[in-house]
């Protein structure tokens, strides 16, 4: 078994790992399945939409999709194994190096969207790139990270989201890993337009390159983390009461999501405009959002308490539990 075979099992373990604990800390809905495949310069099977002009895909995937349970209103987590003969000019512009190479790129990415307003969004990604000319390897990465957005912060989530991934970070660099890995994560995931960052970070990182079983390993780090940093998050919020008024503001909120995953991300357009799957690369926006034009919270309110969480902050130094 080669490298990237080895990524992708573990990749696929994860999900799998990842949808059997979500179904239980969920109890009322199960994931849906929906495999897909598509050969070089086909249509994605099942249908989705014609082929647009640009790069042809070849490869497939496991787009799942959790609806309407007892948690959450919506958790999609995809599975993707994607390859192509060239790469978009979005992607070449800033590696030269890429341009008239093959690649194959696998990766795992979640978005879970409760019902309730007191337990955040969260997102986590984590994938690996390979590209190769001419038979010989010209360029591999790993990346990926994980992600939380409250509409109610509570300070003890925060510290808890934060303390593990630090701890994960540990054995690969510790403090000093997880200090650029947070700081990249703030940068990364900040609304330009919005002057506010879309939560309270994690971790991101990319172009990880440097020796591949130990950046294998943080990228293992990193998924498998995810589950010890967000269930008991789940397992704190998920019967918070709550009335119309904090549905409306959490509806609101996540205009901001749709913003920035549409306007900003870039797995969003590297994936469209490299021919991919549409369905499976929106499977990220919430199935209900508003928009309210020159909303502004009442002073005091606890919706007028996010915006002190939509900076970047040294959260394990600055809060305290509640």
């Amino acid at each position: 078994m080669n490298d990237l075979d080895t990524v992708r099992d573990y990749l696929t373990g994860l999900q799998d790992r990842i949808c059997a604990a979500i179904e239980t800390a969920d109890g009322g809905a199960r994931f849906i399945e929906d495999a897909w495949s598509r050969a070089q310069g086909g249509s994605p099977s099942p249908p989705v939409a014609a082929d647009r002009a640009g790069p042809k895909l070849a490869g497939g995937g496991r787009t799942r999709i959790l609806r309407n349970g007892a948690v959450f209103e919506q958790a999609g987590i995809g599975f993707s194994d994607v390859s192509g003969s060239t790469l978009p000019p979005s992607a070449t512009a800033a590696r030269p190096e890429l341009t008239g190479a093959s690649w194959r790129a696998v990766g795992v990415s979640l978005v879970f969207h409760p019902h309730n307003p007191h337990l955040p969004t969260t997102h986590a990604n984590v994938r690996h790139f390979r590209a190769e000319r001419e038979g010989q390897t010209v360029a591999w990465w790993f990346g990926g990270g994980f992600d939380l957005t409250p509409f109610y912060p509570v300070d003890e989530d925060v510290l808890h989201w934060h303390r593990t991934a630090r701890a994960l970070c540990e054995p690969f660099g510790g403090q000093a890993r997880y200090e650029a890995h947070k700081k990249w994560c703030d940068r990364y995931f900040f609304i330009r337009h919005r002057n506010e960052t879309r939560g309270v970070g994690g971790l991101f990182f990319d172009d990880l390159q440097d020796d591949f079983a130990r950046d294998f390993g943080y990228l293992q780090a990193v998924g498998d983390g995810f589950l010890d940093a967000y269930l008991p998050i789940v397992a704190a919020r998920k019967d918070t009461p709550y009335g119309q008024r904090e549905r409306d503001f959490q509806l609101y909120r996540r205009g901001r999501y749709v913003e920035f995953n549409l306007v900003y991300d870039r797995g969003t357009l590297f994936g469209l405009q490299s021919g991919g799957r549409a369905e499976s690369i929106l499977m990220s926006l919430p199935p209900n959002v508003r928009w309210e034009y020159g909303f502004t919270p009442q002073a005091g309110s606890a919706e007028a308490r996010l915006a002190d969480y939509l900076v970047p902050r040294d959260w394990l130094s600055e809060l305290q539990p509640q």
